[in-house]
């Protein structure tokens, strides 16, 4: 699959480049999908929810009521889970969400998303560029040009670049990631992906 070359103010260079089969032309496979985003996902998650449990609760022991007879459930004291501002049963308690997945079926769940990227004329690639300075007008302009600027946008570099990712910090739409740091949830959760020349075939030596 070929794709048109554009430069930052939008126009089409007239070159084409070749987009790796091995990468963006696979069958997508939906379960390294589903493994991959839910490890990011619980990889996320702080895990520092905690509730008291019946003896954890700072509450008198004293017996507050008959064991038979009441007309309700069975309670001995304060701490009694029956009972408002008892302990909670079974409450949840700090734990480690993540596990662990092989790297060869991350690696088919980005090539999987970056295929359906591709099936779906979702990918741009643009000539490499720098700005002078941060500068977030310019990223907004480069946006207007390449006509994306009404989708999510994430622009994919061959490596880490200050003053792009400044000039797109604080647009709330569009975000920058290096080839490094791409993973299979930024993939599908961008409306539209765009390359520069250089981290297109930096993403070849990535995952292939």
């Amino acid at each position: 699959m070929e794709v048109n070359v554009y430069n930052i103010k939008g126009e089409d260079t007239g070159r084409k480049v070749a987009l790796n089969d091995a990468i963006f032309g696979i069958e997508p496979n939906d379960h390294a999908i589903y493994m991959d985003v839910k490890l990011i996902m619980a990889n996320r998650r702080q895990g520092t929810h905690k509730s008291k449990e019946r003896s954890e609760v700072s509450h008198s022991t004293r017996k507050i009521g008959r064991q038979k007879g009441g007309g309700g459930a069975r309670r001995g004291d304060l701490n009694s889970p029956v009972l408002i501002g008892g302990g909670r049963v079974f409450g949840p308690k700090p734990r480690d969400y993540s596990f662990k997945l092989n790297k060869k079926v991350k690696a088919l769940a980005r090539k999987s998303a970056l295929s359906y990227k591709a099936q779906n004329n979702a990918i741009l690639v643009v000539e490499d560029f720098n700005f002078e300075a941060p500068k977030t007008k310019e990223f907004v302009a480069l946006l207007n040009n390449l006509k994306v600027s009404d989708k999510k946008l994430l622009l994919i570099l061959p490596e880490p670049n200050k003053n792009v990712y400044l000039s797109a910090r604080n647009l709330q739409r569009a975000n920058v990631e290096t080839i490094s740091g791409l993973n299979t949830y930024n993939v599908l959760n961008a409306g539209v992906l765009v390359f520069t020349e250089k981290s297109l075939s930096a993403v070849d030596s990535a995952l292939v």
